[in-house]
This record gives C-alpha cells, structure tokens and sequence, in this order.
C-alpha cells in the first residue's frame, strides 16, 4: 500500500516541521526552568555541548535510518537489519516513547490554549501573585476542565493530520512555525529592553560554575543530557519518519544542523524572553514547572501592556505544543499505517480514542490520583511518564540507532555513510567513526547510569 509514501513538497518544509518536533515545550517550558534551577549560563553552556558533540550525529543517524528504510521505526529496521537479527525489536520501545510522551504532552499542550483564552479575555488582570498561583491549582484541582482541553489538543492534531502529509501537517506547521519564530523575536526584545533586566541576562548568559558545584556536576550532566534529548526528540523515532518523507538530493549532516540550530535558537530566545522579566520585576527564575503557569502571569501583569504581551506569549507557546503533537501523532500514524496496511483515516481513528484514555491518568494525576507519587513525595503521574521518556527511553534509545548504524551486526557504518552522505551539502566525516561507534555510546550510558545513582542513592 505505501510504495508511493508521500513526500514533503520543499526543503523549507522537511527543515521546518523537523523542528517543529524538535521545538516544543522542552524549549520554552521546560528549558529555562531547568536553566534557571541548574544556575543558568553554566547549564546553558553544557547543554549546547550536548547538542553539537551527540545530538547532531545522533540526529543524522536517525534521519538515515528513516530515509534508507522509507518506513517509521515501526518498520525501519525490520527493513534494513542483516538477516537473523533482532534489531526490530526495538521498534516496541520506540513506539511506547512516542505514545507515552502524548499521555502527558497533551495535557500540557491544553494548559497552553486555557492560559491562552485567561490571558487574552483578562482572567489575570488585578490578581495578585496569590490570585495567580490560585488559578493554576483551580485548573489542576478541576479534572473536566483540563480533560476538555486535552480533548480539543487530541481532535485538533489528528484533524490537521488526516488530510495528509502536504495538505495538513507541511501546510499547517510551516505556517505556524514562521509565526512561532516571528512571535518570539518580538517578546525577546522587549522583555531585554525591560528596565532592570540586565540582571536577568547576566544570569542567562554569563556562566558561573560554582553553581555546577552547588548541584553536582553529575546531576546537572543528567539533566542537560536529558533536556538536549527531549528537546531534539532523538531515541525514539520521533524524526526518522520525516528522512522517510524526504529524497536524496540533500546529505543529512547539514539538514540535522539546521535541525539543531533553529532548535537551540528557539530555546535560547526563550530565556532571553523570561530571565531579563523575571529580574526586572524581581521575581525567581527557578521556580521550576509553575515558572510559565505561576511566575509569568505575575510578571505580565506588573508590565505595562502586559495583557497584550502574556497573550502573545501564551499563543506562541500553542504553537510550540502543536507543533510537536502533530509531528509525534504523524508518526504514530505511520506506525499504524506501515504495521496493518489499514488506511490513514481507520488508524487516526483508532489512535484519537486511544490517546485520549492513554492520557487520563496524568491529568488524574494532579487531583483524583494526586495520591499515586511514583517517583517520591510530591511527584504526580506527569513527573513520572516524562521521566520514562526523557531520562530513559530517548537517551537508551539515541544509543540503539547509534549502535545499528556503526555496528557490522546492524546497518553497519558503510551503509550508513552512504545514505548519510548522499546528495550535496555538508558530509558526514569518515573520520570520526570511532568517537560515534564507541566514545559516544559511552559517554550517553555513563551519565545515564551516574544520574540513576545521583536521584536514587545520593
């Protein structure tokens, strides 16, 4: 059924929807909270090690992997693996990633369009930092309504996804990706311009390594490894699907970078919007989850003109949600279609009653099942589902594609050069093939075991 697998219709548009499931909430709610608990520009400094030392070649292997199989990881192995081997089996740890990250993505995603609609219509004007932090836990505090929000993100997404691959997802995400990009170069210069700001950005992007010594410098490698995985996507599957949307007249090692490069722009400009705000009004950068739900609000409402900008912010933070929703659900999509033959419609179908139950439970989580703290006192069912993908499967599973692509028991290194390689544009080096068959795994294992050991036996 999928011999003739459609193509995106444009460079721009592989570049831009990549991101776009690159760019999401890791970036611009995740990122500079983490950055504003691990000390700031230090982090930021480790982060960005990250991304260019293993997330691009990690980012190159998956996009071959897709782009050689033409199949979602669903497929993609069964496809190029040598015979007798068992590299498929990989593709169930790939897909749980992608559907757990939707249990708790959604939810959050549908924070986004409520905080959108409170901003925009004046929910937040002339409460105080009491009054700001109440609607957020009457939000958590109330299941129907966060459960309607979930739904619409979950109707939403799989709409713009059933009328295919250039009508729907290109055309959608182009658009809003632009508008995302347009939004955030608007809210970064003017919250720099902020008066009392400048605090703010000497935090951001002045480093101070004691603040690695404060923490431990294993903790903080942990989690700016985990944040460099979450925000690119890699383990899971989650960017292979667009190589296979793609031809070869372009090498991938210069697509990745773009990748990477509009990614970290993306989550750098968000803490250029939030640090200098949070300073100028005095408030604390590192107050982790609740810094876009509870921190911004107030900082909004102390600017002038701050119901105008906390809308803009919000929406722009939609934007971001989507687009990696409806990055991750095409892939989900082309798991059902390249697994059952079925058509696009019956899989969405299946898929949008399916992700609806599968994300209940986190939105439980935060007041029928507040009970349920799996990971410790005070942790919810979110904390727990994001810690599967974002501390396990993307980093285990960035390993896996690593491995089957340098490996002669997998794709092997000659096979993955070749794909990698071809077409114009910058090329992978040769040259460097032991530090991504041996150096890189290793480093990826090691602060994944030394994390393990700092949360659960420091």
């Amino acid at each position: 059924m999928d011999q003739q697998r459609e193509k995106f219709s444009s460079r721009l548009g592989f570049i831009l929807i990549s991101a776009g499931c690159a760019i999401g909430l890791g970036n611009v709610w995740k990122f500079p909270y983490i950055t504003g608990q691990y000390g700031g520009a230090a982090f930021v400094l480790i982060y960005i090690l990250f991304l260019i030392l293993l997330g691009i070649p990690i980012l190159v292997a998956e996009l071959s992997v897709g782009r050689a199989s033409q199949k979602s990881v669903a497929m993609s192995m069964d496809v190029l693996q040598p015979k007798g081997t068992k590299w498929h089996f990989f593709k169930y740890f790939a897909m749980a990633g992608n559907y757990i990250l939707m249990m708790f993505y959604t939810t959050v995603a549908g924070w986004m369009i409520y905080y959108f609609f409170k901003m925009a219509s004046g929910g937040f004007v002339g409460l105080d930092k009491d009054g700001v932090s109440n609607v957020f836990g009457s939000m958590l505090g109330n299941p129907g309504l966060m459960t309607g929000f979930m739904v619409i993100v979950v109707v939403v997404s799989f709409g713009i996804c059933s009328r295919g691959l250039q009508k729907g997802v290109e055309k959608i995400t182009k658009v809003m990706m632009v508008l995302l990009l347009l939004l955030m170069l608007v809210l970064a210069t003017r919250s720099i311009f902020l008066e009392g700001g400048e605090d703010g950005l000497r935090f951001y992007l002045a480093p101070n390594f004691s603040a690695l010594k404060e923490y431990g410098i294993v903790e903080v490698l942990f989690a700016a490894l985990g944040q460099a995985f979450f925000t690119l996507s890699i383990g899971m599957g989650a960017i292979a699907i667009f190589g296979s949307y793609i031809d070869r007249s372009r090498s991938l090692t210069g697509e990745a970078m773009c990748i990477t490069f509009l990614d970290t722009m993306v989550a750098l400009m968000a803490g250029l919007i939030i640090f200098p705000a949070c300073f100028a009004y005095g408030i604390n950068p590192d107050a982790g989850p609740s810094l876009i739900f509870i921190t911004l609000p107030n900082v909004f409402n102390a600017m002038p003109g701050g119901r105008l900008w906390g809308s803009l912010f919000f929406l722009f933070m939609c934007f971001a949600a989507f687009s990696t929703v409806i990055a991750v659900f095409e892939n989900i999509i082309s798991f059902g279609t390249d697994l059952t033959k079925a058509s696009r419609k019956k899989v969405i179908a299946y898929n949008l009653a399916a992700i609806i139950i599968l994300s209940l439970p986190c939105v439980l989580g935060f007041n029928v099942l507040s009970g349920v703290q799996l990971l410790g006192e005070g942790s919810t069912i979110l904390d727990f589902e994001d810690f599967i993908v974002s501390n396990n499967i993307l980093p285990l599973g960035s390993v896996v594609y690593v491995l089957f692509c340098t490996w002669k028991m997998g794709w092997g290194w000659d096979n993955f050069m070749a794909e990698a390689n071809s077409g114009k544009g910058i090329k992978f080096p040769k040259s460097i093939r032991f530090y991504v068959q041996w150096f890189l795994p290793i480093v990826v294992l090691f602060v994944f075991v030394m994390g393990y050991k700092s949360l659960f036996f420091s």
